[in-house]
C-alpha cells in the first residue's frame, strides 16, 4: 500500500470514527435501534466499497464482446467505451487483441504481440517506414503463418512490426479487404465473408 493510499485509509477511518461517535452521542436514548441502523449503514458502505473495487471485473462481464456467427459467415464487434472497435485474432496460435483501423493500410503489430506470435524480434530488420498521425515510424515487414478469426483462417498474411511504442496492434486494410462486407450500424461493426 502506498503512502497516499495509507493516508486515505487513515482519513476514512478517522471520519468513520467521528461519525460513529456523533451517532451514539446524539441517539443514546434508543441505543439498540440505533445499533441496528448503524449495522445496516455499515453493510451498505461495505457494499459500495466492494462495488467500486470490483467495477473493472463487473464491467468486463457485462460489456458486450465480439460475436462469431460461423454458420452465417459473420463476425460482430461491439463499440468499446473509448469509441473504437476491438477484435481478438489468433496469430500463429496466440490470441492477440487489435484495434480495427480502417485508416491503416496494413496490419501493424506491436513488438510484444509479434514476439508472442513467434516472431523473433532480434532478427527483424526495420528498414521500411510508415506514416502515422505522430509522424514517420520504422517498421519491419513480416509474414504471419496463420491468422484466424472465428471460422476464417488466412495463411501467409503480410504484416509489419512497429519499431516504436504502440499500446495495441492495428488491424488495417490488408486484412479487412478480405471481407466482402464491412458495416457499422447500431454500435456494432459487422464483418462478413
Amino acid at each position: 500500500m502506498s503512502s497516499w493510499e495509507t493516508g486515505r485509509f487513515v482519513y476514512l477511518l478517522l471520519l468513520g470514527g467521528v461519525l460513529v461517535l456523533w451517532f451514539f452521542i446524539e441517539n443514546r436514548d434508543s441505543l439498540s435501534t440505533k445499533i441496528k441502523q448503524l449495522s445496516a449503514w455499515a453493510l451498505i458502505f461495505l457494499g459500495v466499497i466492494a462495488g467500486i473495487g470490483l467495477w473493472g471485473d463487473i464491467r468486463q462481464t457485462v460489456q458486450p464482446r465480439q460475436a462469431v456467427f460461423a454458420d452465417q459467415g459473420r463476425i460482430e464487434l461491439p463499440l468499446a467505451p473509448d469509441g473504437h472497435y476491438y477484435v481478438t485474432l489468433d496469430l500463429n496460435g496466440e490470441p492477440t487483441r487489435f484495434v480495427v483501423d480502417t485508416g491503416a493500410s496494413a496490419v501493424v503489430l506491436t513488438q510484444r504481440d509479434a514476439e508472442r506470435a513467434g516472431i523473433d524480434a532480434g532478427t527483424l530488420a526495420f528498414y521500411s517506414q510508415a506514416m502515422t498521425a505522430n509522424g514517420a515510424v520504422k517498421t519491419a515487414p513480416v509474414t504471419l503463418d496463420r491468422v484466424a478469426l472465428g471460422p476464417f483462417v488466412d495463411r501467409n498474411m503480410p504484416a509489419f512490426v512497429n519499431a516504436g511504442e504502440m499500446d495495441t496492434s492495428l488491424l488495417g486494410m490488408t486484412y479487412l479487404q478480405r471481407f466482402h462486407r464491412i458495416e457499422i450500424s447500431g454500435g456494432r461493426l459487422v464483418l462478413e465473408r
